[in-house]
């Protein structure tokens, strides 16, 4: 799956489908799209090719940790987002910027207490009020993926 800024200036591929796509309707996120909710299909780094520079803005969030933020330097358009949760080697691409943006639908709603009244869900995915258990929610695949990445990780560290 291909996407890209507003202005083309930056472009990316994903090699892999997302390890797990996540629909927020926290408010922070409301407030960061200007939207009800917002759309994060969660990748390896590794499996996520990228062409033209971004710039990494350090934003707030709830939980204090902030996330940075990468956008195209020209349009602004966020592309994608580092939690510290996850770190680095994963993104969470805004899936309103790939090609096909309703080609990964989400695999779960979370923070749906702060979701807007008027946005019905229709119980296709789980609806969290809150987060939720990797290990209950996301596929064994992806689960194994993702325990890959760790690995490395730490094996990089040793």
């Amino acid at each position: 799956m291909d996407g890209r800024c507003t202005c083309g200036e930056v472009t990316y591929r994903l090699t892999d489908k997302p390890l797990f796509v996540h629909c927020c309707h926290c408010t922070w996120c409301q407030r960061e799209t200007g939207s009800a909710f917002a759309v994060n299909a969660l990748i390896e780094m590794a499996c996520f090719e990228v062409e033209g520079r971004t710039v990494a803005v350090h934003t707030p969030s709830e939980s204090g940790l902030g996330q940075i933020v990468h956008r195209c330097p020209t349009c602004h358009v966020a592309l994608w987002s580092h939690y510290p949760g996850m770190g680095e080697d994963f993104a969470f691409v805004r899936s309103g910027t790939m090609a096909v943006p309703g080609a990964y639908p989400p695999d779960i709603h979370i923070f749906t207490e702060s979701r807007q009244p008027w946005v019905a869900l229709d119980g296709r995915v789980p609806v969290m009020e809150q987060y939720y258990r990797r290990s209950v929610q996301w596929p064994d695949w992806a689960l194994e993926r993702r325990q890959k990445v760790i690995d490395r990780a730490m094996a990089r560290t040793a």
